[in-house]
């Protein structure tokens, strides 16, 4: 069992029912899924740059990225409909709790001036999203072999109702926010 999906077990269930008093069990807000999505727009004009960005993301959530293709054409940036224009990764259970543990612990402390990630992108239904600037804050991430910097989106989907159950759960979980 991974580190991170015990500490839910043992310490965040209880902290999360005294602090909200649910009746059942089944109302716990839990995680669901981390979505990964990494957009690459010069895939159109350099499709080898599609690639590196596959390969990143690949080392990055140890999944193979699903290719993401244009919905529509737009002439002014030579992009036609169904070309491959970005990669992205669902992640659940055992590799989801892996990669939010290296992504709390490791990863955003690594980033350039870090003082914790806000806590005022949630959605409204309990979901949140983060993004990030440059791969290079893996540690799996080497260097040397990186074609260019590329940033990231990641949302951590939760089956919290509401932003207030969803923020204590992911603030107990070990999400470094601010303030």
């Amino acid at each position: 069992m991974e580190r991170l999906q015990e500490k839910y077990q043992t310490e965040v269930v209880k902290a999360l029912n005294e602090k909200f008093g649910y009746k059942n069990v089944m109302q716990l807000p839990k995680l669901e899924k981390v979505i990964i999505n990494m957009g690459v727009g010069e895939a159109v004009s350099n499709p080898k740059a599609l690639d590196a960005a596959v390969s990143d993301l690949t080392i990055i959530s140890g999944q193979k990225p699903l290719l993401t293709r244009a919905k529509k054409s737009l002439a002014a940036w030579k992009l036609r409909e169904g070309m491959p224009i970005g990669c992205k990764v669902t992640l659940r259970g055992t590799r989801m709790y892996q990669f939010l543990d290296k992504f709390m612990n490791v990863a955003l402390p690594r980033v350039r001036d870090f003082r914790g990630v806000s806590d005022k992108a949630f959605d409204g239904r309990g979901n949140y999203a983060v993004g990030l600037k440059e791969q290079l804050i893996f540690p799996e991430i080497e260097y040397d072999k990186i074609d260019k910097i590329r940033g990231m989106n990641i949302v951590i989907v939760t089956t919290a109702k509401t932003d207030e159950e969803a923020r204590e759960l992911l603030k107990l979980l070990g999400m470094p926010f601010k303030g």
